[in-house]
């Protein structure tokens, strides 16, 4: 399999999606955040001093998929349609940030929701940091992404034993 973003001599480029169809695209991403139970309790409860972290995290993770194409060399900039952050808290110190992203484009748009999910994680580190500066962004991944020629992908379940 020859990677697209190196033309025959092996030079960066971006791909060229001129003749490409316009098709309906979707992605999901998820990081996780594991935290002190106590930091976790905080953010449930209103109780940190930044403010409302998950509401701010969700801007932030909105803001950073409509500025992904100036953060990652060789994507293209996308007409998103929709930008869906959730959180889901896992007791006894957890946080899953899942990013949902759409748009009907030439391109897929996984580095979009990566990058909401992940800067999402960022922002609630952030907003906790002077209570935990031991948490960890853990597991960023790709969960889904549907459309265009690669077609539809789903991760299977990780196995634990």
């Amino acid at each position: 399999m020859q990677l697209s973003h190196l033309d025959d001599k092996g030079n960066a480029h971006m791909v060229d999606v001129g003749n490409k169809p316009i098709t309906a695209r979707m992605a999901v991403a998820q990081a996780e955040i594991a935290m002190q139970p106590e930091t976790l309790a905080m953010i449930c409860n209103g109780k940190i001093p930044k403010g409302d972290v998950f509401s701010c995290a969700r801007i932030a993770g909105i803001m950073a998929a409509k500025r992904t194409f100036e953060l990652i060399p060789m994507c293209h900039p996308l007409p998103i349609d929709a930008v869906t952050i959730e959180f889901e808290t896992q007791a006894p110190a957890r946080v899953l940030v899942k990013a949902t992203l759409r748009c009907d484009w030439k391109t897929g748009i996984e580095m979009e929701a990566l990058t909401a999910a992940s800067v999402a994680a960022l922002a609630v580190y952030d907003m906790c940091k002077a209570v935990d500066r031991g948490m960890v962004i853990q597991n960023i991944c790709l969960l889904e992404k549907a459309g265009g020629k690669s077609g539809h992908f789903v991760r299977e379940a990780e196995k634990t034993e």
